[in-house]
């Protein structure tokens, strides 16, 4: 059941060192992932294909910055959502806006963020990789398709201005 994936952060990072004595490759994303979708699900299976185990972090609710009325869904729903996906091993929620709490923590052998990213570096994203590189650990992209969650929100959820949702 992919209920028993969803895990504190910490108890992830616990199971983590026999995996790795084993010979097991750990692999992190981390992200909002409010709204699952195509992009995401082709990112993950890239990102583990890159290694492995993958654990996938994403941003506890009160520090989910997109907009007014963002998560779309609750960080219960996102974990359980990407838990049901078969490429995805671990999840946990992080108590932070940054995944640099859960990368000390975790000490992935990747840190793995989509194309966007390099392209545009976010400071969130210069810290990740400062402390990536700091747990001995590498940083790589996937180069999947780019779809926007909250594009995708913003063009087909929101109810235009002066107009009935009913």
């Amino acid at each position: 059941m992919a209920i028993r994936k969803i895990l504190p952060l910490e108890d992830v990072a616990r199971r983590l060192p026999p995996l790795r004595r084993a010979g097991r490759t750990i692999v992190h994303c981390h992200g909002c992932f409010d709204l699952l979708h195509i992009g995401h699900i082709r990112h993950l299976q890239a990102a583990r294909m890159m290694g492995d185990v993958l654990v996938v972090t994403i941003t506890a609710d009160e520090f989910v910055d997109k907009g007014e009325g963002r998560p779309a869904f609750a960080e219960e729903l996102r974990a359980e959502s990407l838990a049901a996906l078969e490429c995805v091993d671990f999840v946990a929620v992080t108590a932070s806006p940054t995944a640099v709490e859960a990368i000390r923590l975790l000490r992935p052998d990747y840190y793995v963020k989509g194309q966007a990213a390099a392209e545009r570096p976010s400071a969130r994203f210069r810290l990740e990789t400062e402390m990536v590189r700091a747990a001995g650990g590498e940083v790589r992209f996937t180069h999947e398709e780019v779809f926007s969650s909250t594009g995708l929100l913003n063009a087909h959820f929101r109810v235009p201005r002066g107009t009935s949702s009913t």
